[in-house]
């Protein structure tokens, strides 16, 4: 299982349906959507400022992640960012590769 940050914004009719439904139902109805991908949620927060909902969860895969993603942003009450979250020891696997590269101009 991976853990992505979801980073969401309401627009329009999301926050038209958000006064009406209410913080509380939103969170119930994105539990269930996470819950039906076979993953779980971490946090939910809404906060001020330029991203209304923060949102971390476990799923298991990247496919899964952006099936969500797409879903989600299909009905155009909401934007959202993706990020990928790593594990310290996922860091230091990646820090044992050496891929080989070479840098412009060099």
């Amino acid at each position: 299982m991976s853990k992505y940050l979801f980073q969401v914004n309401y627009v329009g009719e999301g926050v038209k349906g958000l006064l009406k439904d209410g913080g509380t139902k939103r969170r119930t109805v994105v539990e269930g959507l996470i819950k039906s991908m076979g993953g779980s949620v971490e946090t939910f927060y809404y906060a001020f400022g330029d991203t209304d909902l923060y949102l971390i969860c476990e799923l298991p895969d990247h496919a899964t992640a952006t099936a969500l993603a797409l879903t989600v942003t299909s009905t155009g009450t909401v934007t959202l960012k993706t990020t990928v979250l790593l594990t310290p020891e996922e860091v230091d696997a990646a820090a044992k590769l050496t891929p080989a590269y070479t840098a412009p101009g060099k």
